[in-house]
């Protein structure tokens, strides 16, 4: 296991990029829209992992909701997972409380899963499987 991102909320990309793109000099790996989950992300390399800045496509996406609410910021933490099937399997055996009980497709064509914040002490866990 290992983090693959940190996801920040912004409530335009623009506006995280004129940070860790312009000011800080990283470079955007990809950029694309998830229709599923209501969001358009940048993902920008910092050494092994990504830093990825989420705007949400309406206010009442999930990241439009988070912002309503708590303003920009960091949304979630992600790591990287050998089987995401076993792993969810894992945490529900141990009575994690799971939003994701199956994997969906995310961001830059993997398998994702997200993990309640009262199982994570208050930080909202996505596990993330490269296909």
């Amino acid at each position: 296991m290992k983090l693959d991102h940190i996801g920040l909320a912004t409530r335009q990309l623009d506006e995280g990029l004129a940070l860790w793109r312009d000011a800080l000099g990283l470079e955007v790996d990809a950029t694309e829209e998830i229709s599923e989950q209501g969001v358009r992300v940048a993902m920008l390399a910092i050494g092994d992992t990504h830093v990825e800045l989420l705007e949400p496509l309406s206010p009442e996406s999930p990241v439009g909701k988070f912002l309503s609410k708590r303003g920009p910021g960091i949304h979630h933490v992600a790591v990287a997972v050998e089987d995401i099937h076993a792993s969810l399997a894992d945490l529900k055996r141990r009575g994690a409380r799971l939003i994701d009980e199956t994997p969906r497709l995310g961001a830059r064509g993997c398998l994702v899963a997200f993990i309640h914040p009262s199982a994570t002490n208050g930080v909202l866990l996505e596990l993330v499987q490269h296909q």
